[in-house]
């Protein structure tokens, strides 16, 4: 079993801090403090995208800490109206000049069909898009390259044809709803599994009813959050948590003094599964913010 470490190791060997930072719906006055709070509180791994429209808030918190580029790992995205070869080649570019930036550590296809159900070309799209982000490593634009809710066909795809492999896939998972076969299919295959909304989005509708996170939580001394995310550590996912207090983050990141028994970690994974309120990446896509740019 790998060794349980505030390091994460990616399939290409790149070790970044674990936990992450999530800066999804970090918007508003205040982002900006937000973040660099963040960086005050130890953390160094920064999760954006361009559907976010938190890369300039991202970009000035680092610049205002006074800290060296170099000592961050900075993961954004390019999303389905950005994908092509040259449509990544301009997301790349546009994703840089919001965060001010030379490089990026890490970047996502952000969602792997452009239409939904209706897109008959996804796969063509994919290496398109691919290609463009591999000769983009070759430029020194990109350390690493990952994908964004791929399910095994669609990373299949890719593996086929890449000649740089996806690092990384980014996923919803948290207790209630684990994705087994994605993510064995993503260890089996050197790509480490990352947790986005790692603490659920339906916190009322079988995690809550189930009562084992509650419990676990009065055995070890912490919160249902913290057993939440050293589950996903334990089971080999980088979770990516997003917190607006300084009690949060302090909290997210105090999961290493414990460990849960295999028989707890089996037992959290074999719980009911919640509602699922997202969307599925080959029938429905998100909705599109307005404006990436602002």
């Amino acid at each position: 079993m790998e060794k349980i470490t505030d390091k994460c190791t990616l399939g290409n060997g790149m070790v970044i801090p674990c936990p992450g930072f999530g800066t999804y719906k970090v918007t508003g006055g205040d982002s900006v403090a937000v973040i660099r709070t963040a960086i005050e509180e130890g953390y160094r791994f920064f999760d954006t995208a361009s559907l976010y429209e938190t890369e300039r808030f991202l970009g000035q918190a680092v610049r205002e800490s006074g800290i060296p580029r170099s000592e961050f790992i900075i993961e954004t995205k390019l999303w389905t109206d950005e994908m092509g070869y040259e449509g990544a080649k301009k997301a790349l570019e546009a994703s840089l000049e919001r965060l001010q930036m030379d490089y990026v550590d890490l970047y996502f296809i952000h969602w792997p069909r452009q239409t939904g159900a209706d897109d008959e070309d996804w796969k063509t799209l994919d290496i398109e898009t691919w290609r463009a982000m591999e000769e983009m490593v070759d430029e020194g634009k990109i350390r690493a390259l990952g994908c964004s809710n791929f399910l095994p066909h669609h990373l299949e795809n890719l593996l086929a044809h890449c000649r740089i492999r996806p690092a990384a896939d980014q996923l919803e998972l948290h207790p209630g709803h684990s994705q087994e076969a994605a993510v064995a299919y993503c260890l089996e295959h050197n790509i480490r599994p990352m947790a986005w909304s790692p603490l659920g989005r339906a916190r009322d509708n079988g995690q809550a009813a189930n009562g084992l996170l509650e419990k676990l939580a009065k055995k070890y001394g912490k919160s249902s959050s913290q057993i939440s995310l050293r589950f996903l550590i334990q089971k080999g996912i980088l979770p990516i948590p997003k917190a607006s207090s300084v009690e949060h983050m302090r909290s997210n990141r105090d999961i290493f003094d414990f460990s849960l028994t295999d028989e707890e970690v089996w037992m959290i994974s074999c719980m009911p599964q919640t509602t699922w309120l997202g969307e599925h990446p080959d029938f429905k896509l998100p909705s599109k913010k307005s404006n990436p740019d602002q």
